[in-house]
C-alpha cells in the first residue's frame, strides 16, 4: 500500500513551498494596501516563520518556531481589511502556483 501524500508534498515539499512562500510574501510586502504593516521589519525572519507555520499545517516535518499569532502581532494596527486582503494575496499566489483546489481549501482553513 502506497501512503497518502501530505499537502506539504503536494507543494512540492521543501524547495516547492518555499517558492510559494518567497512569492508570497514578496506580493504582501509591495501591497499597497497592506506592505506598509511591514517596513521596518525583519522580512527574513517573517518569510522563515510563515515557511514554518505553513509547512507545519501542511504536514510537514518542521515545527513552527515563532511567537503566538497574538502576540506577533500585538503592535501592528491590523484591521479585517488588512487580513482580508492577505488572504486574497495569498488565494492568488497559491492559484498562480497551480496548487490544488484541496489543498487551497485546507490551507485557508488554517489561515481563517
Amino acid at each position: 500500500m502506497t501512503a497518502v501524500p501530505t499537502d506539504f508534498e503536494r507543494v512540492g515539499a521543501e524547495d516547492g513551498l518555499r517558492a510559494i512562500i518567497a512569492d508570497f510574501m514578496r506580493r504582501v510586502f509591495s501591497d499597497v494596501m497592506i506592505g506598509f504593516l511591514f517596513d521596518g521589519k525583519p522580512k527574513a525572519r517573517i518569510v522563515e516563520m510563515e515557511y514554518q507555520l505553513a509547512g507545519e499545517q501542511l504536514g510537514g516535518p518542521m515545527t513552527y518556531k515563532g511567537r503566538s499569532m497574538t502576540e506577533a502581532h500585538r503592535s501592528s494596527p491590523i484591521m479585517g481589511g488588512h487580513f482580508n486582503r492577505r488572504r486574497k494575496i495569498l488565494l492568488d499566489t497559491l492559484r498562480s502556483h497551480r496548487v490544488s483546489e484541496d489543498v487551497i481549501g485546507r490551507w485557508l482553513a488554517h489561515v481563517d
